[in-house]
This record gives C-alpha cells, structure tokens and sequence, in this order.
C-alpha cells in the first residue's frame, strides 16, 4: 500500500459512513499509481465528476463492501467511463460504482483479473441513456468475477468480450438490457448466478467484424434465469436492441456451447433460443466470420412457464398458428449445407422444442428426434491461480 499522507487522509475516513468527500485524494491516487499499487477505500459515498483512469500492473483497489463503499459518478462531466484500467495482475473488491455516464469499470487488453464483491448501477431504473456496460473486461484473459451485482445497463450487465479463460460466478444481473453476455470469447464458464427481469437473461454471441471472433467453448450451468421481460431499452442500433424481451437464454452463432444444470422459468418469449447471425435478416460481410451455431449440448435443465408472449413476429407468428405457447427451447433451425449442426438436447424433464424451419419460410417442426443426441462434456474453466488475488 503506498504509505504518505494520501493514505492517512483515507484511514482517517473509516467508520464515516455516508460521508461524502475525498474524493479528489482517491483521483490523484490514480494519477500517482505505480505497478504494485493498493487503494484502500473505506466506508463511505465519494462523488467524482471525471473518470478514474489507470494504467499499471499489479494493482489493488479494495473497499469496504459493495454496499458500504460508493464511489458515484451522478455529476460526471468528462470521461467515457466510471473507472478505466489497464494492466496485469487487476483486482477490484469491496465497492459500488454507480451512476456513470458510460460503461461503469472497463478493464482492456489485460491479464488475471479478479472483480469480486463489485456492484455497478444505474439508480434511475432502466432508461436508454444509462451507461451502456457495467463490468466490462474486453480483450482479457483469465477474468473471474463473482459475488458481484449488476443493475441498469442498456447494454450488458456484466459483459465479458474478445478475451479468453472466464469465470463468472454467484452473481447477479437485474433490470438491464442483456444480464450476462459472453461475447466472441472462447473457454467460458457462467454458473450460479441469480439472472432476473433483464430483457435477455445470459446471451453467448459470436458477432462479424470484431478483432477477436470464434467463440467457443462456454458452459452455462447451475444458473436461476427467471422472468427476464424488461421491455427492451437499448438504444438503437445496438446489437442488443435486437433481441426479444422474455428472453431467457440465448445462444447466436457460437460454437461448443454446453447449458446444463439451470433453473430456466418464466421467461415470456422464449426460455432458450439457439439462433444464427442469418436471423437477424443480415448477411455478414465478413468472410472469415462463421454465422451458424454448432455443437451445442443442452440437458438435464429445468424449464417451467414462459413462452406466453413473445416478443418476437416469428414467434407471434407461431403462437398464433399453434394457440399454444412458445415451446422451451427453439432453434431457429440454420445450418451449414449438407453438414449436421448438432444441436442436441436430452434429459430436460417435461421440456418441449420447435426447430422453427427459418430457411424454409418458417415451416416449423415439433418433433425433437433429430436433435436427441450427445455431445462430449467441455472441460472446466480452471483459474485456481486468480483465487488468491
């Protein structure tokens, strides 16, 4: 911890509730930090108007508890983000960032990070011109985040893009746009966390024209994904502007994905969805960008209710047809030419399934038969070495 006055000033602030001040000494430590660094932030609400910005490796910013240390950027006047890092060796613990103009904590082309017990919000709801990420690590590797919390994004709650070997565990995402996005990521694993009132609950995407694409290999699993209809509020244009409200997990155009163990209810367009990038009516122009689902392993989930007013013309469409509600799990049903997508689903209980025939004019079939099958395990996402941080 760097030692001096600007750590006495801090110490001196414990056990002051909501006392708001200090923050200009909580700024200069993030002009001054050096590799190794360490912020100790005590109790209390510090308002800044500015972001918070740092690039260094090996550094600490540690509060008192996601719901006792807040760092609120309601007045902000300048800067994209709340908090912009970038460096080796992050960890972030302990601290509320809310009310920012941008994207609450960005963490960029960095390596072994550890956001624990963190809470990002918007405390207005959910309106369009909120921030659009909340945690938002893009081009990483060895990301863990947990024991976090997620409110209000109108994008991405907790947003994991571009990196490689992900953990995000025992959180939390409610009333933004997407709750958890893994996106253009490979080696993922997304489990235990409560995902509620979002308009889409976990999305695993693989988008064109990004730097990094070819996303793979994510397990989901042992997750509670419940009533995510929040009426869409992203702003338009963005990508996730597109997807339905009532969505509660969503797979488009990734590949070696395995969604097991969730609690899946309530969910009114759809509780899972397996799509291509073709869906959205666009053709990539992108020829190294592969739009169609592959490989993707569903079983022994729970799903109940849900399906009961999609937010979807296909989906109306279906519902209208059929007078039934949207069956559990849907694929849209692209695939390759002459090449087996395996989509294979098993073991989900009561679940029902429509393959909704989307290159064939949306002639859609009940029947699971063809997509009964098995897939191999993934392996677990190992980051034992992030746990000590």
């Amino acid at each position: 911890m760097k030692s001096g006055p600007l750590l006495g000033i801090l110490l001196l602030l414990v056990g002051c509730g909501e006392y708001v001040g200090n923050s200009e000494s909580i700024r200069h430590w993030f002009i001054d930090a050096t590799d190794g660094s360490t912020l100790t932030i005590p109790p209390g609400k510090f308002e800044f108007d500015r972001s918070l910005v740092l690039r260094a490796n090996n550094i600490s910013i540690v509060g008192a508890g996601q719901g006792r240390t807040v760092l609120s950027f309601r007045g902000q006047r300048q800067g994209a983000e709340g908090i912009l890092l970038t460096g080796n060796g992050i960890r972030i613990e302990g601290l509320a960032v809310e009310d920012t103009v941008g994207d609450a904590i960005k963490i960029n082309q960095s390596r072994d990070v550890v956001i624990r017990d963190v809470r990002v919000e918007w405390t207005r709801g959910s309106h369009t011109d909120n921030g659009a990420y909340g945690i938002y690590p893009v081009q990483c590797e060895n990301v863990l985040i947990e024991e976090s919390t997620a409110i209000g994004a109108s994008d991405a709650g907790i947003y994991v893009g571009q990196s490689r070997r992900i953990i995000v565990r025992n959180s939390v995402a409610r009333h933004n746009v997407a709750g958890i996005e893994i996106e253009n990521s490979t080696d993922a694993d997304v489990y235990g966390n409560h995902v509620t009132e979002n308009t889409g609950g976990i999305l695993v995407f693989d988008l064109p024209n990004l730097p990094v694409q070819g996303g793979r290999r994510t397990r989901v699993f042992d997750n509670e994904v419940k009533a995510n209809n929040t009426p869409n509020f992203a702003p338009p244009g963005n990508t996730v502007a597109g997807v339905p409200a009532g969505t509660g997990i969503m797979i488009s155009a990734n590949d070696d994905i395995e969604v097991f163990g969730n609690h899946v209810t309530d969910n009114d367009t759809a509780n899972m969805l397996v799509v291509s990038y073709l869906i959205t009516g666009n053709r990539p122009t992108d020829v190294n960008y592969d739009p169609y689902p592959e490989r993707i392993h569903i079983h022994d989930n729970v799903f109940e209710g849900g399906g009961v007013a999609p937010d979807s013309d296909p989906l109306k469409r279906l519902v209208d047809a059929t007078g039934m509600s949207v069956p559990d799990i849907v694929w849209d049903g692209y695939a390759r030419d002459d090449v087996n997508p395996q989509i294979c689903i098993y073991g989900n209980g009561t679940a029902d399934f429509v393959n909704l025939g989307a290159p064939v004019g949306f002639v859609a079939s009940f029947d699971l038969g063809p997509n009964r099958c098995t897939l191999d395990s993934l392996a677990t996402v190992d980051l034992a070495e992030l746990n000590g941080m």
